[in-house]
């Protein structure tokens, strides 16, 4: 084993970034908080793990049983050999810039940003071909990090655990904690063959199988690392091991993974996906919402700040008919509410035969849902008090449009139009299609006045697309055409909110939502796992990116309603259902809803949230209870409760401190809630109740 030598280091708030290197010349590099930096172990029992890894046609594969498996630590890796480092100082912070070379020409620049204030970095690595040939790659990471735990002298049995959040459609970010022996991440008996875990996902829906997010806690220590992708096609994360330590890395879907290779002719270069890493003295919950609270920097720049919106959205109220007369029905009743923006969804463009499912993709204004235009809708719209939204699906066409017959401008594999069910998909890096849905998407928010879009996309485009060096390739190169879209609308639609919606959550990444305002949290409109779903994605954006939605049905009890609007404090609400069926008893009990979380909206935006109950088993059939507390930076806290099955007359009790009162009980009538000994105390719970409940210090 060589030994590793400190090549630098430098302090990044209250974490420090270490640069190790070996005596051949490869660079690794460590993340620790600084208040442990004394705590690492003086003789690191493990060999260096390349901070840059990559491999390219013609390579040696790495050995140990891991070929096909896993392309990292191949002797690609360890042939990029230190060249030079420089820190430079920014307005926000600082940059340490590192660049390795290896004797073919590859140059890899890899760059650390650090902003004064963060609580995480960002890692930038780009790969160069400066020599005079031809490199074709196959595999090209965003990050590699090292030595996970430094703070243990040996192997760390029992130590180390690894934290995913899985996700489907309908049930996503369900927290995944596995011990390392459990994934047989135990170095073997002579340390020789690797040990690996990759995941990720293939396709053009990021989240779908996991996030793109991982941790790794050293529980002895009571330190966590996490890393997160910005990455909104193939990506891969691999938890790996040799010896002593874990490494984590991540980046682009490599060649056996998601089908990609890139040639990089003398003189070109790639940028791989941006990455973001943390690491601190407590736990994943923690630790991930530090990355988030960091990815949430990166919002597109509004005039006015966005704030904490209530938005109505009248799909689950028509179910695809938004039809002129039915949404003024629906504005004569929440029209003088003090909502934010009323969002037209999908089926304004619905041919009266064949409906509106499988016809996106033409964008043409439906004159039997709207006899008169839509300029007299969006009109009454604002007469109401609210910003007018409509929905899109700009990037597919449906069988029933005539765009589907379009060939010549959408996505192909070998050679034949890619079709998932109904749809078929643009093909973003045609000038044609841009221009195209410039006229029919951006030409149209402009010319009624939209002021806010709610971006649909309800399919994966699967493994790849030609037109590129690689099917891997071309579906990169499609996905970043999208997202230039993407800008687009917001270069030409300054003001407009962007909601990134993927059937519900399939597209909450950092680099999409560094697109958009606001993310549709999922697609399980009334559900009751909808507070669950809620709660895990605080571990990937903030609340108030988050759109929940409550859907309220005129034949729900009291207790239901006010289930499914406490829901809505995990992020922001976004309302609809049966509203103009619902009696004054029970928009009484919405409008108080509403009122609370006007009241919480600070504690919401801004904050930090801790977990509480049972580890919960089916999401369909729920048994136990959630609390959510979020404490504000304003010292004020918010309970969020739910109860499930089988909690029928218990007590829960929360720490929450001494010095708190009750600021505020939704749903006010609620009794049998109070503070003891430093503890908020709810009795008498009923199954499938929501209570919130805001706390403020004395």
């Amino acid at each position: 084993m060589k030994q590793l030598k400190q090549l630098a280091r430098f302090k990044a708030g209250d974490m420090v970034l270490i640069y190790l290197t070996d005596d051949q010349g490869a660079v690794g590099m460590e993340l620790v908080p600084a208040e442990m930096e004394g705590e690492i172990c003086s003789e690191r029992r493990y060999r260096l793990d390349p901070m840059v890894q990559l491999m390219a046609r013609g390579d040696d594969f790495p050995d140990g049983f891991i070929n096909g498996l896993s392309m990292r630590c191949a002797p690609a890796s360890y042939n990029l050999h230190f060249k030079g480092q420089q820190k430079q100082d920014t307005e926000a912070g600082w940059r340490v810039e590192t660049v390795l070379e290896d004797e073919r020409g590859l140059r890899a620049v890899h760059r650390v940003d650090y902003c004064t204030g963060d609580e995480g970095v960002k890692v930038f690595t780009r790969l160069e071909n400066a020599g005079t040939s031809p490199v074709t790659l196959m595999m090209l990471t965003s990050f590699s990090l090292q030595g996970i735990t430094p703070f243990a002298p040996d192997e760390a049995t029992g130590r180390l655990n690894v934290y995913r959040l899985r996700s489907k459609w309908s049930n996503e970010g369900r927290l995944e904690k596995r011990s390392a022996e459990e994934l047989q991440l135990e170095p073997t008996w002579s340390k020789y063959a690797p040990r690996s875990e990759k995941f990720g996902q293939c396709g053009s829906m990021p989240v779908r199988g996991y996030f793109p997010l991982v941790g790794v806690e050293d529980q002895q220590s009571g330190v966590c690392w996490a890393a997160k992708l910005g990455c909104a096609s193939s990506w891969q994360m691999e938890i790996y091991r040799r010896d002593d330590a874990l490494s984590l890395s991540g980046g682009l879907a490599d060649e056996d993974f998601g089908h990609w290779s890139k040639t990089l002719k003398p003189g070109e270069g790639l940028d791989a996906p941006c990455a973001y890493l943390s690491v601190a003295r407590g736990n994943f919950d923690q630790v991930s919402q530090r990355l988030s609270r960091l990815n949430a920097k990166e919002r597109p720049a509004r005039e006015k700040p966005l704030g904490m919106p209530v938005v109505f959205n009248e799909y689950c109220t028509t179910w695809g008919l938004p039809s002129a007369e039915n949404i003024e029905k629906i504005l004569s009743t929440i029209g003088n509410k003090g909502y934010d923006y009323f969002v037209i969804d999908a089926g304004w463009y619905a041919d009266p035969v064949k409906g509106w499912g499988a016809n996106p993709g033409d964008w043409e204004l439906s004159q039997y849902l709207f006899p008169e235009g839509l300029q007299k809708t969006v009109d009454a719209i604002r007469a109401h008090g609210l910003k007018p939204g409509i929905w899109f699906e700009m990037e597919v066409c449906g069988k029933d449009a005539k765009a589907f017959q379009m060939e010549d401008h959408l996505l192909k594999r070998y050679g034949k139009c890619i079709t998932v069910g109904v749809r078929r998909f643009w093909d973003m890096r045609d000038p044609w299609t841009v221009d195209y849905l410039t006229e029919r998407v951006i030409g149209f928010l402009n010319r009624y006045g939209f002021e806010y879009i709610k971006v649909d996309y309800n399919d994966s485009i699967g493994m790849g697309v030609d037109g590129d060096e690689s099917l891997g390739e071309g579906l990169r190169q499609s996905v970043l055409a999208s997202q230039a879209f993407f800008r687009r609308i917001r270069e030409r639609v300054p003001n407009v909110v962007i909601e990134n919606c993927s059937s519900g959550g399939h597209r909450i990444e950092p680099s999409m939502m560094a697109l958009a305002d606001l993310a549709s949290f999922s697609d399980a409109h009334e559900e009751k796992e909808i507070p669950v779903i809620a709660a895990n994605l605080h571990r990937v954006i903030l609340p108030a990116q988050s759109g929940i939605w409550a859907v309220l049905r005129s034949k729900d009890p009291d207790k239901r309603l006010a289930y499914s609007v406490a829901a809505t404090f995990l992020g922001t609400p976004c309302l609809s259902g049966d509203i103009y069926d619902l009696n004054a008893h029970q928009w009484a009990l919405v409008d108080e809803g509403v009122a609370f979380y006007r009241q919480a909206s600070e504690i919401i935006e801004k904050g930090e949230s801790t977990f509480y109950g049972p580890e919960l088993g089916s999401y369909r059939k729920l048994e136990g209870w959630q609390g959510v507390l979020r404490r504000g930076e304003d010292g004020r806290m918010l309970l969020v409760l739910h109860t499930f099955g089988g909690m029928a007359g218990q007590e829960i009790s929360i720490p929450v401190g001494q010095d708190y009162s009750i600021k505020a009980v939704y749903p006010s009538a609620r009794g049998g809630v109070g503070l003891e000994d430093g503890r908020l105390k709810i009795d008498r719970t009923e199954e499938f109740e929501g209570i919130g409940v805001i706390l403020e210090q004395i």
